[in-house]
């Protein structure tokens, strides 16, 4: 019996279908078909079929009304989101040729400010639509042509006084009399002062590439040429009479002049080197330039020293167009100076203590 129930195993094991599902299946072989199983659904498709791939950059819609009629302009679409509103300018300009992107101004709403060109059109974003109010800013100028406007002007204005032209005095007053030496420093030192604001303009400042209403430039030559006319025709004239300290007044308010012209000079040269650092935030530090150790005091050296340029030329001169522009200039660069000494502040680009703006320990 021993020997038949051996055989019968032995044929049952040998014949698969006389198994059938009865006998229970080995561990290791589950195992395996498990392993299989799992194989085989993780590979999925031998040859998948190809994804397409859509693109996930959203564009923006620009709706451009007029600020003034609520009324529709034009929409601008397909705006990427990287793009400023300087490339929003441009595409409106090929849709509305009229308007050059130099004289566009565009807001977010009607009576707020206008936008600057290097602002992002993503961050205006609320929406894939984004409303903005135009306005026509007028005819526009750079800013390199009215710096180098307003300043050749006074320069060359001065010369023709200087000359003494028979349109302008009596050319007999102007034979008999003999001009006294502070006429031709007072020539030298007004030429040296517009010629450094030009030769700045052209190799130190690096102007913006803006643009502004071509009135901004009307009101700087009539400030700048009319002043300029004023104070030549007094120096120059046949009567003309020197300062009433004599050469020692004269003396000293030449040097004082020559020092402050060269202090602008370096401090406009160390604020250009500052941003040209990248590191707008930060504020310049004195060097060991002696010019720059104003920065110590003030917030605005070059202001500082504009102005003592103009204060010392009003001793030397000692005249009164001399003084009401220099009084002028004061007002207006201690506003500037203001302005850009509460934004000092809020950035915390220098210590506390250093509270004046333009004039050491006063303003």
């Amino acid at each position: 019996m021993f020997r038949r129930h051996k055989t019968n195993a032995s044929e049952h094991k040998r014949n698969p279908a006389v198994q059938g599902s009865a006998l229970p299946v080995p561990q290791n072989d589950m195992r395996s078909f498990f392993s299989l199983s799992q194989l085989v659904l993780s590979a999925g498709h031998l040859r998948p079929p190809p994804v397409l791939r859509h693109s996930k950059i959203t564009y923006f819609e620009v709706e451009i009304l007029d600020a003034q009629s609520k009324k529709q302009i034009c929409v601008v679409d397909k705006i990427p989101p990287s793009s400023t509103l300087l490339d929003v300018k441009h595409k409106f300009h090929k849709v509305c040729p009229q308007w050059y992107p130099s004289r566009i101004g565009l807001r977010l709403e009607r009576n707020g400010s206008f936008l600057r060109d290097s602002v992002n059109i993503k961050s205006l974003a609320a929406s894939s639509i984004i409303t903005l109010y135009f306005t026509d800013m007028g005819q526009q100028v750079s800013w390199t042509t009215v710096f180098l406007t307003e300043y050749t002007g006074p320069l060359l204005i001065y010369l023709l006084f200087y000359l003494r032209l028979s349109s302008i005095y009596d050319a007999k007053e102007s034979a008999r009399s003999v001009r006294h030496p502070i006429v031709h420093l007072a020539c030298i030192c007004h030429c040296l002062h517009y010629l450094r604001h030009l030769l700045e303009t052209l190799f130190v400042h690096k102007i913006s590439e803006g643009h502004t209403p071509l009135k901004n430039l009307i009101k700087g030559c009539t400030f700048y040429w009319g002043f300029t006319s004023w104070i030549a025709y007094y120096i120059n004239h046949p009567q003309y009479t020197p300062p009433s300290f004599g050469n020692r007044q004269v003396t000293f308010a030449a040097l004082t002049f020559l020092i402050c012209e060269a202090g602008s000079h370096f401090i406009n040269v160390a604020l250009v080197h500052q941003n040209q650092s990248g590191n707008k935030a930060s504020f310049p530090s004195p060097s060991i330039n002696p010019f720059t150790w104003l920065f110590t005091l003030v917030s605005c050296p070059n202001y500082t020293y504009e102005i003592g340029s103009w204060v010392s030329f009003t001793l030397m001169t000692q005249t009164l167009p001399v003084g009401v522009f220099a009084l002028l200039m004061a007002i207006q660069m201690a506003l500037w100076a203001r302005k850009k000494h509460q934004l000092y502040l809020k950035r915390g680009t220098f210590s506390r203590w250093r509270k004046a703006a333009m004039i050491p320990f006063i303003l």
